[in-house]
């Protein structure tokens, strides 16, 4: 049975963590605005978000906290990661002069593409290990287990919420995000996060 005072907590903390803009958000925007694989992207975003929200309550949290050698690769390996998107994303702003491509005509991205990059996107980015295993894993597993159901329903049910809004938003708005000025400051305030993301975590 579900508690719901612990539903709507999780559901809110999720919620505050969720919508910051990051990785993850800005790809399911660009998903959305392209009009390829929306559907296959927000499952993934919303299952992993799952998946991994439960693994951090049942203990996996507690576990990366106490491992330096867990903690040192999450931390370098997602600097390195960060650093490559955030500066991807700005060259991206000196190369386009033109509106983003929506039309049938544009090139189609192959499923496994899609797959692959959503995959690397939202398990390379130690940010998603940070929130959901590490910050929301500890709060949930504070509770006596016939209340964690309640914490992880919660928490998964602000991701499904979030990027469903995201990436059907995107999707029907297409018209007016892809336009060059609109899709250069996508990729701006998108690098400039992440490029933050990676100093807070090289300098911290």
């Amino acid at each position: 049975m579900i508690d719901w005072m612990v539903f709507v907590k999780a559901l809110g903390l999720c919620a505050a963590l969720i919508m910051a803009i990051g990785a993850q958000n800005a790809y399911v925007l660009r998903v959305g605005i392209q009009r390829q694989h929306l559907v296959m992207t927000l499952a993934v975003c919303i299952v992993l978000d799952a998946a991994l929200i439960a693994l951090g309550v049942f203990g996996m949290g507690a576990l990366v906290q106490a491992s330096p050698i867990l903690l040192g690769a999450a931390r370098w390996g997602g600097a390195a990661f960060l650093l490559w998107y955030g500066l991807r994303s700005w060259a991206a702003i000196l190369r386009r002069n033109t509106a983003l491509e929506v039309e049938p005509s544009a090139a189609p991205v192959s499923t496994k593409r899609a797959l692959l990059t959503i995959l690397a996107i939202s398990l390379l980015n130690p940010h998603v290990y940070l929130d959901t295993v590490v910050l929301l894993g500890s709060i949930g597993g504070s509770y006596s287990a016939d209340l964690r159901p309640s914490f992880i329903l919660g928490a998964a049910s602000a991701s499904l919420l979030w990027f469903c809004v995201l990436g059907f938003a995107a999707h029907a708005l297409s018209r007016h995000l892809s336009r060059p000025v609109a899709w250069q400051w996508i990729d701006g305030i998108t690098g400039g996060t992440m490029l933050f993301l990676a100093g807070t975590l090289v300098f911290a």
